[in-house]
């Protein structure tokens, strides 16, 4: 897991719903928009995730960031850091015992004991 974070500019749209566009200085062509500024909060979160993502994936170079007072803006604008955490999503082979009568019961039921494990974790772990 790597966790990232990079400054974003914030432009407000000034229209009725109080968008924003969201620009990322050291990305070239990450861009995104919220619909509030919650939204576009949470908009930028995304929109650096997948832009890391692409470019770990492509086997391209991840630029640094810049700091936070090298970011100049215009007018309304300003500056907020945007955090992203990359999880490796590959899979990995474990060995889990059960009891034979459990594996049973789940195979008569069709059920994906990896998918169930993976479920159980997130929410035993409180992973979103």
């Amino acid at each position: 897991m790597a966790e990232y974070v990079y400054p974003a500019v914030f432009h407000p749209n000034h229209d009725e719903e109080g968008s924003y566009t969201i620009i990322f200085p050291d990305l070239p062509g990450c861009i995104s928009e919220g619909k509030s500024l919650e939204n576009a909060l949470y908009m930028a979160s995304d929109a650096l995730r997948v832009w890391l993502t692409c470019t770990e994936e492509m086997g391209d170079k991840i630029p640094p960031a810049s700091t936070y007072w090298d970011i100049q803006t215009e007018g309304d604008e300003f500056v907020s850091l945007v955090r992203a955490v990359i999880r490796d999503n590959r899979a990995v082979r474990r060995t889990v015992s059960l009891p034979k009568w459990m594996d049973e019961k789940a195979s008569d039921a069709g059920l994906s004991l990896s998918k169930i494990l993976q479920d159980a974790l997130k929410e035993y772990l409180s992973i979103s």
